[in-house]
């Protein structure tokens, strides 16, 4: 588990990990960031009251660096990825194991469940669970099992981690689909058992969500330009947003100017402003479906919705034409835009 700056969830998270019912022997690895909302000195609290919990350190705090640090510190075959953020449902390691050695896979993954605590984060969540909001990848509420692209979290043999070099420490974001997929080009499955399910707690406030997704996005689009098409279509639909609506920007100051007038005003706006109307009314039609919580709930929707899909596809277009650099997700560090002290 990379642990950075999760005090208000790091207990809940290491609680479900370790009542985990197992017949094998088992441990907890957290790899510790430089916090500074004193999730170290829980954590170390926590080590000391149980000693199935081990501590490595991960002073450059990214999560590949630090799952790499906690995988090569683990003493087990098994390799269960765990997120401070989520929380394990119960038998969720023992099925998985079964999984693992029902289907001979690599590496077994299931649903992200994701939830909220308050009215802002509950409409984050419900938009994690929906096609709409993160594209209908099989781990955001896929029902059949079978061979996946990817896994969420993932539970890994480790002579296959092994085997393929463990995490890409150059990458920041999407570390867990870059693997997947050098797993797969190796010959070996990863598998998809949606009886598997995870709960994940999403960002509490806007402006954190923003700078989560536009570093996603940014990260997105350096796989793009390592990888090419290997990564799939859902990942061009928010870039596309982001074009279309600078395009119709720039076709209302042409207009408005003069410059654009008459039969080729008239084409340009159909092409570049119906597309737009129809998804202003997908946002509003998602916000007022049920299920949709109360009023503030609906409201939040309204915003978080295109929030998700701008702030992505705008760090996408960066990341695609610049490369994704040294970009980081600061979602929880505050204003700061590094991880480092």
């Amino acid at each position: 588990m990379p642990v950075l700056n999760e005090r208000a969830y790091l207990e809940h998270a290491i609680a479900s990990v370790l009542t985990q019912e197992l017949t094998v022997p088992a441990e907890l690895v957290l790899a510790l960031g430089p916090s500074t909302d004193g999730t170290t000195e829980l954590a170390q609290r926590l080590a000391a009251e149980d000693d199935r919990i081990r501590l490595v350190d991960n002073p450059a705090a990214h999560i590949p660096v630090g799952l790499n640090a906690a995988i090569r510190a683990s003493r087990f075959a098994t390799i269960v990825r765990v997120d401070a953020h989520s929380e394990l449902a119960p038998g969720y390691a023992a099925l998985a194991l079964q999984t693992l050695e029902r289907t001979g896979a690599a590496n077994v993954g299931g649903v992200m469940r994701a939830d909220g605590r308050t009215p802002f984060q509950t409409s984050v969540a419900r938009l994690y669970n929906s096609p709409v909001g993160l594209g209908g990848g099989a781990y955001h509420g896929g029902t059949h099992e079978g061979e996946a692209e990817s896994a969420y979290l993932g539970v890994m043999r480790r002579t296959v981690l092994e085997e393929v070099g463990l995490f890409d420490e150059s990458i920041r974001r999407g570390e867990d689909w870059e693997l997947n997929l050098r797993i797969r080009q190796a010959g070996h499955l990863v598998w998809f058992d949606p009886n598997l399910s995870v709960t994940y707690w999403p960002r509490e406030s806007w402006s954190r969500l923003a700078r989560q997704f536009r570093a996603t996005g940014a990260w997105r689009g350096e796989l793009v330009r390592r990888y090419g098409r290997r990564n799939g279509i859902r990942f061009f639909a928010p870039p596309a947003l982001v074009i279309l609506l600078a395009a119709a920007v720039i076709t209302g100051i042409l207009q408005l100017a003069g410059v654009l007038s008459g039969a080729l005003s008239l084409i340009i706006s159909a092409v570049v402003y119906l597309p737009l109307v129809a998804y202003l009314l997908l946002v509003v039609v998602v916000a007022c479906l049920p299920g949709g919580g109360g009023p503030r709930q609906r409201l939040w929707t309204l915003l978080v919705l295109p929030t998700m899909h701008l702030s992505w596809g705008l760090g996408f277009l960066g990341g695609v034409l610049r490369g994704a650099r040294d970009t980081v997700d600061a979602s929880r560090l505050g204003t700061r835009n590094t991880p480092l002290p």
